[in-house]
């Protein structure tokens, strides 16, 4: 640090010379950075508007589903027949309509099976699967089988099967504004879920010989026809999800007759599936789970079920026919098992009741009798109160062999205690995420419709942030990792050439880097934008604006960035520029520290300053140790050797300093004199933009009286230079520490070098031996106090 007198009349100078250090070198100038998106976003258009609406023309077409199902329960398999009837609202007429299969991508010789890279670790080795990831398929008769596609009066319509897309070729073009009717019969294989890893399937449950069903992509179902793709007709390669269009489904679904069924949409024939005790069950859930403590009712209990594994139907004619309906959703799926226990309420959400119900096998409990049920109500209460109020009747959260899967009204869930019902705190906050999180994509991209096939993050990320506010409304001290921008900082620590931009499209994301790319990476960015951008006011108001807008549509990522924009009145674009579409971390530096006083002149204290340092100055090792001997110089014992200068105190204040400082004072004006009389430290911050993605600097100053204060400036700091920037903070007391990005919020990837004066980071290490006694399966907290129970109870203690 360095403190310089100020020997002019005024302090015009100091001030106009502080601002001009601000600027920086500027051979570094960040015009690409901080120039708006351009060619980058698409041009609005009549169907999507420069603010990032949906504009007067906007269109999308939609299609009604009539299935009728059968689950067969002995060989695995589902026959069904749907009547589909297409509306197009496009400008456009359609000479042929392309239809997804999705199930053909477990046929072994699918491109999104052959195409998938492993490798074999000879020292770990590695399983049948990850070295051939379609080993699981190899053999099995797996895949649609199309029976029929014919027209409303049942003549045979032309068809074309592409791997997991199928063309049917209208006798004539359907033009704009018209619908047409056309029925499929089709049936397939279901797959083992577990051992293939789907997003569907099936789960066998060997000690009692019976199985769970989650069933999705279970259906041909209409592609997406837009404005911006034409036919979104990408094959399903396994990783980018789905494009979808709206749609009224009716479901009538026939399974063993003790099985318990739970699907999208709201059950039309309850007295025809369930018996009057389910029923009277079913009627006390109704308007119930208001309070905080509300528990859910139980249509199925954990013994009915278990009685149901040991009694399976063993007629496969024993049947009954679950009917479903669901208006305006953009996909269908269910579950079923005779294993189901079945609990329910119906919370009050935004002034409409909806039923919040979980399906669950005993192997599920303790942990989903408690939670799972609950978190869906709370989490239809937190999304809805940030984007708009759920529309629909009815949220499932299903345990079953899916970790984690989306569809509308239901949701596929993992998190599995131990066997002996014990679960470690791990499962147990897994659990909580996951249902929070699948459910949570009831709004995106369930109502907001996004394009997955293009886009994972329009849904995975926006969804991921609102879960990680979901999940600290459940519990202040839950780690929600991801949205806490520390928690991203070793993915941005990767090599560059290891990352893709968010902006890449789903099946082009590199392989182990999907999570964070898809997920965390985007929740971790709006939670910036939130917390230190634009702040919790502007960014909420314009997030539940683009909901609001785009609920029951079809965005895409400009209209993301373009709404944000228009409702906060904020620029964004340097920070789409920069997290989106870029890789470059955030690293910044503060390389020193400049500190600056202006002079009072005051010669009473400018006098005694200077006096203080030269005494300091000439404290030095050798005068200390000839301090003793002093009094046998030769000036000390010879006074014909001293003159006036042995006797003169250049520090000492005259009549004349005196005057000066008078005739200096009544030179100043009324504002330079207080300035001059206040003491003002001026700190000069030489920054560093190392990473080169710009953010916003933090820095907490933290003052010698022991206090500590903030200062926050925004990321145009950097508008000018993208390199290094100078910054002058004025305080009126001195500060002994400084330190950037002090509460970890804008995922500075080297923190080591945020403080000045530099403070040392501590390493840890440990001892290889401690570590070995870890490892080897050790019981979770809940089995070791079982253990421990016998000896706290024989020496008394608890």
């Amino acid at each position: 640090m360095q403190k310089i007198l100020l020997l002019t009349a005024g302090f015009s100078a100091l001030l106009f010379g502080a601002r001009a250090q601000q600027q920086g070198p500027p051979s570094q100038h960040a015009n690409t950075r901080f120039e708006q998106l351009g060619p980058k976003l698409p041009t609005p258009n009549t169907f999507r508007t420069a603010a990032g609406a949906p504009g007067r023309d906007y269109f999308q077409n939609r299609a009604d589903y009539d299935i009728k199902a059968t689950l067969n329960d002995v060989n695995q398999t589902v026959t069904a027949s749907e009547v589909i009837t297409y509306h197009n609202n496009s400008t456009d007429a359609l000479p042929y309509l392309w239809l997804q299969l999705d199930q053909n991508l477990f046929k072994p010789n699918a491109t999104g099976n052959i195409t998938r890279t492993s490798s074999i670790n000879a020292e770990r080795g590695a399983s049948l699967r990850q070295i051939d990831p379609s080993a699981a398929l190899t053999g099995k008769d797996y895949g649609y089988k199309i029976t029929a596609v014919l027209d409303q009066a049942g003549k045979p319509l032309k068809y074309t099967i592409n791997e997991t897309m199928m063309r049917i070729d209208l006798p004539a073009p359907l033009k704009p504004g018209a619908g047409y009717s056309f029925k499929v019969d089709w049936n397939f294989k279901i797959v083992d879920a577990r051992q293939t890893g789907a997003r569907s399937g099936y789960e066998y449950f060997p000690k009692d010989g019976n199985y769970i069903y989650e069933m999705a992509q279970w259906f041909p179902r209409l592609c997406a026809y837009s404005d911006v793709t034409g036919w979104q007709n990408k094959q399903f390669l396994g990783q980018g999800e789905f494009t979808l269009i709206f749609g009224n489904y009716k479901l009538a679904l026939t399974v063993p007759n003790d099985h318990i069924v739970g699907a999208t949409g709201e059950l039309q024939n309850p007295t025809q599936v369930l018996s009057a005790t389910q029923i009277k069950r079913w009627n006390e859930a109704k308007n119930w789970g208001d309070k905080r403590g509300d528990n859910p009712v139980q249509i199925v209990t954990q013994a009915e079920a278990e009685t149901a594994e040991k009694a399976k139907a063993g007629d496969v004619k024993a049947t009954k026919t679950w009917i479903y309906k669901a208006d305006n959703v953009r996909d269908f799926a269910f579950a079923s098992s005779r294993k189901f226990i079945w609990d329910a309420m119906q919370p009050n959400v935004e002034g409409k009741r909806v039923w919040a119900m979980s399906l669950y096998p005993k192997e599920a409990n303790p942990l989903w009798g408690q939670y799972s049920t609950r978190l869906i109500a709370h989490t239809l209460h937190s999304y809805s109160r940030r984007t708009i109020a759920y529309p629909y009747p009815v949220a499932y959260s299903v345990h079953g062999p899916v970790g984690g899967m989306e569809y509308p009204m239901m949701s596929f869930n993992g998190a599995r205690p131990e066997a002996d019902g014990t679960y470690s705190v791990g499962t147990k906050n897994f659990l909580i995420s996951v249902v929070i999180h699948e459910v949570g994509h009831n709004f995106f991209p369930m109502i907001v419709n996004s394009d997955e096939r293009q886009w994972s993050w329009m849904d995975e990320g926006l969804n991921s942030f609102l879960e990680g506010l979901a999940c600290l409304e459940w519990d202040a001290n839950f780690p929600a990792h991801g949205i806490d921008p520390q928690y991203i900082v070793p993915y941005m620590q990767i090599d560059s050439t290891q990352q893709v931009p968010i902006m890449s499209s789903s099946d082009n994301i590199l392989a182990g880097t999907f999570g964070p790319n898809a997920y965390t990476k985007p929740a971790t960015g709006l939670n910036i934008l939130r917390e230190t951008v634009m702040g919790r006011e502007l960014f909420d108001y314009a997030f539940k604006e683009y909901a609001r807008r785009w609920a029951f549509k079809s965005p895409e990522p400009a209209d993301f960035f373009r709404t944000m924009e228009d409702a906060s009145g904020v620029d964004l674009d340097w920070f789409w520029k920069g997290w989106f579409y870029g890789v470059q971390p955030v690293d910044q530096t503060l390389t020193s520290v400049g500190w600056y006083q202006a002079s009072s002149q005051n010669p009473d204290v400018t006098k005694s300053e200077a006096r203080a340092a030269a005494q300091q100055k000439l404290n030095t090792i050798s005068r200390q140790r000839d301090a003793l001997s002093k009094d046998q110089t030769v000036v000390s014992q010879d006074s014909t050797m001293r003159d006036f200068y042995n006797q003169y105190d250049p520090y000492a204040v005259t009549a004349d300093d005196r005057k000066k400082y008078q005739d200096y004072l009544a030179s100043l004006s009324q504002e330079e004199r207080l300035l001059a009389e206040a003491g003002t430290n001026f700190y000069t911050l030489s920054l560093q933009n190392k990473g080169g993605m710009p953010m916003p600097v933090v820095v907490r100053m933290e003052f010698e009286d022991g206090t500590d204060s903030v200062a926050r400036f925004p990321a145009e700091i950097w508008r000018f230079n993208d390199v290094s920037v100078k910054k002058v903070i004025a305080t009126s007391k001195k500060v002994k520490q400084w330190t950037l990005d002090p509460f970890y919020e804008i995922a500075d990837i080297n923190t080591e070098d945020n403080s000045f004066p530099r403070v040392a980071q501590p390493s840890r290490f440990q001892l290889f031996k401690q570590q070995q006694n870890r490892a080897g399966g050790a019981p979770n907290p809940m089995q070791q106090q079982r253990q421990q129970a016998p000896a706290r109870q024989s020496t008394g203690r608890n």
